[in-house]
Parts: C-alpha cells; structure tokens; sequence
C-alpha cells in the first residue's frame, strides 16, 4: 500500500523495540530489571497530594468542558506567578502556551518556526529532535555530544554550523543523559547565537533557540540549572522554553504543559495548535492552577522527591563505580540531574559463555538484558553513533531494594565474558 512520503520514511523508536522485548520476557515469567522507562511508577512516585486533591476536586466541580484554546487565564496567570518565584523569569499571560504536555508545544515550535530544509541544530544524544526534524523536511545538522563534556554541546562544535540555521535545539537537564549545561558553555552559545542574530538582516529569518526544560527542578549536590535568558537577557527575543508538570512532578499522565516565549511566535504555535485540539485537560488546568501558586506544598513535594530521585541514582552510580574497580568494563558520569544516569557497558569484542562474540553494541544491549536480566535504553537509540558503548538508566520505576541486587546479577553476567 502506498501512504505518504512522511509515513513511509518515519524512522522506527529503538525504545519501543526494546520494550516490546522487555513485555514479551516480563510476560514468559522473567524477572527484568527495568530502567528504559522515562516515567514513574504512581505507587513509588506518586503526584503530590495536593495536586491530586485539586483535580478531584475540579473534576467533582464539574470542570469538563473545552478549555481555552491557549491555556485557561488562570493557569497562564498562575504560571507567570511561578515563573517569577522559581526562575526570576518575567513573562506575561500573553507570552504563555499551554498544551497537553511538551510534544504538541515542540511539535508546533519546529513548525512555527522552521521551513521545509531549513536547517536544524541539534546534539545527539537527545530526545526526538530527528524525528521533529524529519516531520517538517528540514536539515538534520546533528552535534555529537562528547564524554568529556558530559554529552552536553559546548559551543565550538556548534560555531561552524550557526550560518543560515533556523533553530537550535537544546535540552538541559538533558535527556537521554541526565547531565546540564555548565554556566560558563551556556554563556559561550548564547554569545554565538546573539552574534549571529546580530548578523542578520531585518528581512532574514532569525536564529531561534528551543529550551527544553522539563527537569529544571530536579537537580543535584552542587549542580544548579541555567537558562539563556536569565543569562543574557537580549536572548529572551530568540528563546522559546518548554516545561511541564510531568517531570518535576512525576505528573506524566496529568498531561499540562507550557511554552513561553516572544508572543509573536508563541501566537502562531497557538494557531497551529488549534487545528490539532492538544489541549491540557479542563479540570487539570484548574488543578494546576491552583497547585503553582501552592509555594508550601511544591517545596514539600520537591525535597521529599529530589531525595528519593537521587539517592536511587547515587547507589547505582556507586554500584557500577565498584565494579569498575574491580575491572569490569563499565562507568557512569556522576549523577547531575533529572531521573537519569548516564552508563557505560563497553563490552564490544567479548565472548560469551557459549562462544558467542558481542559483535556490535546492540549485541551487548541484548546479553545485558538476557543474561544479566538489566533493561537500559542505548545512547544509539537517542541518535548516537551505533557502536556508542553508552546508555540511559532510568530510575522512574526502581525499587530501592532492587539496586544491590541488579548490581549482583550484573556482576554475574560480567563474569561469564572473556576476551
């Protein structure tokens, strides 16, 4: 059957291909050990009782008919609120978006924005930038993120690519990694971006920045998170940020989020939204609008959260940091932020018990999840070169009491390899 050029060349999620493997072991009785999932499980992370109690309530208030088509005036209202008490941002309702979580906003961002073969920035490892890309017919200009810069971009990989390129698309905390941008790389990219923008004529199309910060709130230790405009503040005319309530909330399914930005083009986002209805739910708009402004109870959420986030990711890190010194062929970046650590399972070129050589890195992803039962999601499913011996963790869904006993099983599975 012949469909549409887009249909016909999406390019398959490595993710959803794993977790259909993952389903069909679960399924034959196998205990799998699963960090793919970029979600939470409700009765280990549940969303906070306050906000659960706003939706009941707004629900039982008969909340229930179409919203806004931009977001309800209270939310917005309520956001510019929390934007100003949590970020030190000044927005206005106008300059806020609200949709049914962050990929309709993304989706209609590249679509506001950016002309078919337009050129598109983007690092890789990361989100759904190449499928966004590809949905609109814009050049891929794909940065490939390095270890020693924590898979972030800095800005002398992106420097040679600024000319004639429409948007940049950043992330951070990032996802697939769980790492940020340093105060110091920030400053050096939104520098080269305002000089390019500087370049332009008043008839050329500008160099927009995407700012994708839906884990802002969960960071670790020492690590704070930067934006550009907090930075420099000409960049708010080129920002467009994404956020949501699903991340720093464990709200996935609650399904708010929201843009800010120049109005300009936060009004055609809004346009293109329209003809789609992705909007956030009635009673949850009502809900949220309400928890924002709840500044106890997001500080009681957040420290109770943050915690139980982190110390999953610090005894994992720590766990695979002793198997390394024991000589084992793995590593991690210290945790930074989000529910994600970024790992390292170099076992390429080894043998397994029954003879059979780990050709290939995804020959590792399948005797990892085979062997030692352990489910990570590869850095090549993010867009990463194939041979990329990297992975996310993800600590949504982790039990406490299962951390040593992972650690254990993969030990194990290490053991049976040999040169």
């Amino acid at each position: 059957m012949k469909l549409s050029h887009l249909a016909e060349t999406l390019i398959g999620s490595e993710i959803v291909k794993l977790g259909g493997e993952i389903r069909d072991k679960i399924r034959g009785g196998e205990r799998i050990y699963n960090f793919t999932v970029g979600d939470f499980d409700p009765v280990i992370f549940p969303i906070p009782k306050e906000l659960e109690e706003e939706i009941i309530t707004a629900y039982r208030n008969h909340f229930t008919n179409y919203p806004a088509g931009d977001g309800n005036l209270d939310l917005r209202e309520a956001l510019v609120h929390f934007l100003k008490e949590r970020e030190q941002l000044d927005y206005k309702a106008s300059e806020i978006l609200v949709a049914s979580g962050g990929r309709p906003l993304i989706y209609s961002l590249y679509r506001a924005v950016c002309d078919k073969e337009d050129k598109v920035i983007y690092a890789v490892p990361s989100w759904n930038n190449n499928h966004y890309t590809h949905f609109i017919g814009a050049e891929h200009v794909v940065i490939e993120a390095r270890a020693e810069n924590n898979f972030m971009p800095v800005a002398k990989d992106i420097k040679p690519h600024l000319k004639g390129a429409t948007l940049l698309a950043l992330c951070s905390p990032q996802n697939p990694t769980g790492t940020t941008f340093t105060k110091h790389d920030l400053e050096a990219i939104c520098d080269m971006v305002l000089e390019e923008n500087n370049s332009r004529g008043d008839n050329e199309k500008k160099l927009y920045v995407m700012y994708d910060q839906m884990y802002w709130q969960l960071t670790y230790g020492d690590i704070e998170h930067y934006n550009p405009v907090s930075l420099r503040p000409a960049m708010k005319s080129y920002t467009i940020f994404i956020d949501a309530i699903s991340k720093c909330f464990a709200a996935t399914g609650v399904r708010v989020g929201w843009a800010f930005g120049p109005q300009v083009i936060r009004d055609k986002m809004n346009a293109i939204l329209s003809h789609l209805g992705a909007w956030a739910p009635m009673a949850e708009q009502k809900a949220c609008a309400r928890f924002l402004l709840n500044n106890a109870a997001i500080d009681s959420y957040l420290n109770e959260f943050k915690a139980e986030v982190e110390v999953r990711l610090r005894d994992i890190y720590n766990g695979l940091q002793q198997l390394k010194s024991e000589g084992f062929s793995v590593d991690a970046i210290a945790p930074q932020a989000a529910i994600y650590l970024t790992i390292k399972i170099d076992l390429a070129g080894k043998k397994t018990a029954n003879g059979h050589v780990l050709k290939q890195q995804s020959d590792v992803t399948a005797y990892l999840l085979n062997e030692a039962k352990l489910a990570v999601v590869p850095f090549y499913a993010f867009g990463a070169d194939r041979s990329s011996p990297w992975y996310r963790l993800s600590v949504g869904t982790c039990k406490k009491e299962e951390i040593a006993e992972m650690i254990g099983q993969l030990r194990n599975a290490l053991k049976k390899l040999t040169i």
